[in-house]
């Protein structure tokens, strides 16, 4: 790979390689079939350089009038009544910009129109969908829109912030509101665009009949135009890549959690019959030798077993620093085991050995020694077992070229990515902390 690949590049190359080497089941195909089929057309987005932008907010602000100011025509529908859009609705933005091939546009639905759970699930889809949002105001920030505005931010959705209207306000009153805006911003939303602009204003004209009727006048978008170009000139291949970056990584964590679901099901099975036939073994065997070799022959057999149910097979010189990292975990685990068994061992085989004196009676005793070290047994093989599966995932996530190990390396590399996603939480330790649950 070319050290000279711009950063859109080599995401993009980084992330074909990802696609062509995942690898499915027929039962992870038809359970993600529409998340698959949306990840793959947005690779198709990215290699075509096809960016969406869709505007987002309240019912009524104006979102309809802004993007058909934008396009110089008046390709969606808007009516004096609020509401007037139902569902999404697309143009091709005519415009060339860079190297982009086309921009399309997107209307939405009002977010206040639809209910606190359904705007959450709204933010989440448009977020998925489109490389950048307009979020439109028309008046100082409520709290439906401080709660959409933070749901997109966390989905690391690069926006701007466009307050309409304009034309019905003084200048100091128009820098009054965004004085207020900024103020009440989330910290970490402190610094995004807001652009000031009139997408359809009118002005009130007297009649010849003497009535005063109000006239469409010329959009004031000038300032928000030049800045969309702008950026997207020099930004919008990245702001493509990263929308694809999200998606594969969204794609892959749903991915990796079915299947740790059904991997916690066949790990505890697994351990379960490793813990019975190493309990059967310990009660019934008399000899403390004996059943030292036979824990540790079974706990290595379990943890190879492990290692294939986790798709990490025990080979070559990372397979080698797996297991010294389980082992040092292991080791004070093993080391009160031993010791617990010598003792338990010692007062069983002294019971045995008196059973010649005692008439047999001794032999009694053994009984809740026995069940004593095969409880010992189930216990630490359990054990064993929950560290080995938590060493074996995190073993299996460092080896594989992953959308969130792509998305860190740019990160390092670009500083302009560092800016775009400082909202997104890059999914690292604290994923693994949230997978806990599903580990056996």
């Amino acid at each position: 790979m070319s050290y000279m690949q711009s950063t859109p590049q080599l995401c993009r190359s980084l992330l074909s390689q990802w696609r062509n080497q995942l690898e499915l089941t027929k039962l992870e195909k038809a359970q993600m079939a529409g998340e698959l089929k949306a990840l793959d057309k947005q690779l198709e987005r990215l290699s075509q350089k096809y960016l969406r932008i869709t505007v987002f907010g309240r019912v009524g602000v104006g979102k309809s009038s802004l993007l058909n100011a934008l396009l110089g025509k008046k390709l969606f529908p808007t009516d004096v009544a609020h509401g007037c859009t139902r569902k999404t609705k697309s143009v091709v933005w005519s415009h060339e910009i860079g190297n982009l091939t086309q921009v399309e546009l997107v209307d939405t639905p009002g977010i206040d129109e639809i209910a606190a759970k359904g705007r959450a699930r709204l933010a989440s889809r448009i977020a998925l969908n489109c490389d950048l949002v307009l979020f439109v105001l028309d008046s100082d920030v409520n709290v439906i829109e401080l709660e959409a505005i933070e749901n997109l931010l966390h989905s690391g959705k690069p926006l701007l912030l466009v307050l309409n209207r304009c034309d019905q306000w003084r200048s100091h009153e128009i820098k009054n509101v965004l004085k207020s805006i900024r103020h009440r911003l989330p910290p970490t939303a402190k610094d995004l665009i807001i652009e000031a602009v009139s997408a359809a204003p009118r002005k009130a004209q007297i009649q010849a009949n003497g009535r005063i009727r109000s006239k469409e006048c010329v959009p004031i978008i000038g300032s928000l135009q030049n800045t969309l170009i702008k950026l997207l000139k020099e930004q919008g291949n990245l702001l493509l890549a990263l929308n694809a970056l999200r998606q594969a990584d969204n794609f892959y964590h749903s991915l990796k959690t079915g299947r740790l679901e059904r991997r916690k099901t066949a790990a505890q099975t697994l351990i379960g019959k490793f813990a019975t036939i190493k309990a059967s073994g310990v009660a019934v065997n008399p000899l403390l030798i004996f059943d030292l070799a036979t824990g540790f022959a079974l706990d290595t057999a379990l943890i190879i077993q492990l290692s294939k149910l986790y798709g990490l097979q025990l080979k070559g010189p990372s397979a080698r620093k797996l297991i010294q990292h389980l082992s040092l975990h292991n080791s004070f685990l093993g080391g009160v085991q031993i010791g617990i068994h010598i003792f338990l061992g010692a007062i069983r085989h002294i019971l045995i050995l008196g059973a010649p004196f005692t008439g047999g009676l001794s032999l009694a005793s053994t009984a809740p020694v026995a069940l004593a070290q095969a409880a010992l047994a189930v216990h630490t093989t359990k054990l064993t077992g929950r560290l080995a599966a938590k060493e074996f995932l995190r073993g299996s996530q460092s080896q594989q070229v992953q959308p969130s190990s792509i998305l860190r390396w740019v990160i390092r590399k670009d500083p302009e990515v560092k800016n775009w996603l400082s909202n997104w939480p890059l999914m690292t330790k604290n994923e693994l902390f949230a997978m806990k649950s599903l580990l056996p």
